[in-house]
């Protein structure tokens, strides 16, 4: 029966990372009695440290998948609502000291229609965009981010693996990988139902109820304090149960990150109640409308899905501020679908429309200034773009999507001067934001345009170690060490290239560190 499914399993990108640890684990326990989960407590039998290198461990197979998208205005904005939320907690004492310090506390965007989000030992984050898509404004996707960070203050992935210690933390992350492809592919889902294992596998890694039950009570007083109104904790488990009627496939996805029961919508409710919280009445957001449109955009990029969205944007405005709200959005998400079909007229034009229909000069007017730079950068016009730019708050200029986006206009402008004083900017960036791999990326572009190759190279390394691509990292710091040996040749180093080839030498004596302790982890 297993060879059966395999070649459907080839079809799946995410199953294909750690299929066969995931069976094999499932076959080895059919001698074994089910494992119970471990009961709760503070998950210090399994240190933080194992915690993040598992973590670290599947965010490696993570960033290899196309489905992972790096666009800087959603993540902008996804982030923008978790960090009130981690400040909250802070503040609350959900967030201990260690784990701040310790967890990478990263996002990544999937691009998946499926309305979820899920949490990663080690601090990670991911977010479907189509759970973006699906919520009505920032209090339910804010509500959804609570309840996965609570997962995590909570150490609720510390407690399940707490009793499994002499299991392998990679086979651990095989499993893990391999519930989050069952999730996303049903063919995956029913290789891992083989031999009646699927009892098993939920037992093993779903959250228990108490667990989910911490997570509801601990993210829903996160919302007041982070600025977020608690209801959206209840529109939204509504949504979600109805998309789990229409959607579920039988699977049982690691961490079944929305609650699906009424009851727990019921508890919710009666806690807005006592709280007093339970106005149902919620100000119209512009600012998650035009991102929300944007989500649903970049989540079917087919020829099919942008006609769609064209037609969709092509429709009469009503009078009406929430039918406004929905005209402006399918504008928004229209200039999206005509700029990725190359028919930037069309595109421009509606903007304008856009432009004229949203009133004032707040954060959402910026957004399309954005959209606008994007539009005139896909149009090789890198002036207009930072025209563009020139012309946002304040408050937008110090985001990263701005600052990706300038960076971009800088580099298609290829005049040297700004673009050399643009370098010192984005070494500053990435003395705070190291993770950085995509301004890594842009770093490096810039410093070969300016005739740096040799800092160009250790920036090509730390693009693809911050993404933990050992092997391609380790590659480009070689390349850097043979060109310093050719300057060399040609004469002294100059005290800076002494210095960037110290750097490359240790960074390198790192990374093969860190790729062998990759390898033992297999």
């Amino acid at each position: 029966m297993i060879s059966d499914m395999l070649p459907r399993l080839k079809r799946s990108r995410w199953q294909r990372w750690l299929v066969m640890p995931v069976l094999c684990l499932g076959l080895a326990s059919q001698a074994q009695a089910p494992l119970r989960l471990p009961s709760l407590g503070d998950g210090a039998e399994w240190a933080l440290g194992e915690e993040r290198q598992l973590g670290d461990a599947i965010m490696a197979q993570v960033w290899r998948d196309p489905d992972i998208i790096d666009d800087p205005v959603l993540l902008d904005y996804v982030q923008g609502l978790w960090s009130p939320l981690l400040s909250a907690a802070r503040q609350r004492g959900e967030l201990s000291a260690e784990l701040d310090q310790r967890f990478a506390w990263d996002m990544v965007l999937v691009r998946d229609r499926s309305v979820n989000a899920f949490a990663l030992p080690g601090g990670y984050m991911g977010v479907h965009l189509g759970l973006i898509a699906v919520a009505s404004n920032r209090d339910e996707l804010a509500a959804v981010l609570a309840h996965e960070t609570s997962h995590v203050t909570q150490r609720h992935i510390a407690r399940m693996f707490a009793q499994e210690s002499k299991t392998t933390p990679l086979v651990l992350g095989a499993m893990l990988l391999g519930l989050l492809a069952a999730s996303r592919s049903p063919d995956a889902a029913g290789a891992l139902m083989v031999g009646g294992q699927a009892a098993a596998l939920q037992t093993q890694l779903s959250f228990s109820r108490d667990m989910e039950r911490e997570a509801d009570r601990v993210g829903f007083g996160l919302l007041a304090p982070a600025g977020f109104h608690s209801q959206g904790a209840i529109t939204l488990f509504d949504k979600l149960i109805q998309a789990a009627r229409l959607n579920d496939s039988g699977a049982y996805p690691y961490l079944r990150s929305h609650p699906m029961s009424t009851e727990r919508m019921a508890d919710m409710t009666g806690r807005a109640q006592q709280l007093g919280l339970a106005d149902k009445t919620q100000p119209a957001d512009v600012m998650h409308a035009l991102m929300s449109a944007r989500a649903g955009a970049l989540t079917d990029t087919s020829a099919d899905g942008q006609r769609l969205l064209i037609l969709q944007a092509q429709e009469r405005p009503a009078s009406p501020m929430p039918t406004l709200l929905s005209t402006m959005a399918a504008w928004y998400a229209g200039v999206v679908a005509h700029m990725q079909a190359q028919q930037y007229l069309q595109a421009e034009q509606l903007l304008g429309r856009l432009r004229l229909a949203l009133p004032g000069s707040g954060m959402a007017q910026d957004r399309l200034a954005w959209l606008a730079a994007e539009l005139n950068l896909r149009q090789g016009q890198p002036a207009r773009a930072l025209s563009e730019l020139a012309n946002v708050s304040a408050a937008s200029a110090g985001q990263r999507a701005h600052f990706v986006l300038r960076w971009q206009a800088l580099l298609a402008s290829r005049q040297l001067p700004d673009v050399r004083l643009a370098n010192g900017e984005i070494d500053l960036w990435l003395s705070r934001r190291g993770r950085d791999g995509q301004v890594w990326e842009m770093s490096a572009q810039g410093l070969e345009l300016v005739g740096d190759p040799l800092r160009s190279l250790r920036a090509q390394a730390e693009s693809r170690a911050v993404r933990f691509d050992f092997v391609a990292a380790i590659d480009r710091l070689l390349a850097a060490q043979d060109l310093v040996r050719a300057l060399s040749r040609q004469g002294p180093l100059t005290r800076a290239q002494e210095i960037d080839a110290s750097i490359i030498d240790t960074r390198l004596r790192q990374l093969r560190q860190a790729r062998r302790e990759q390898a033992l982890q297999r």
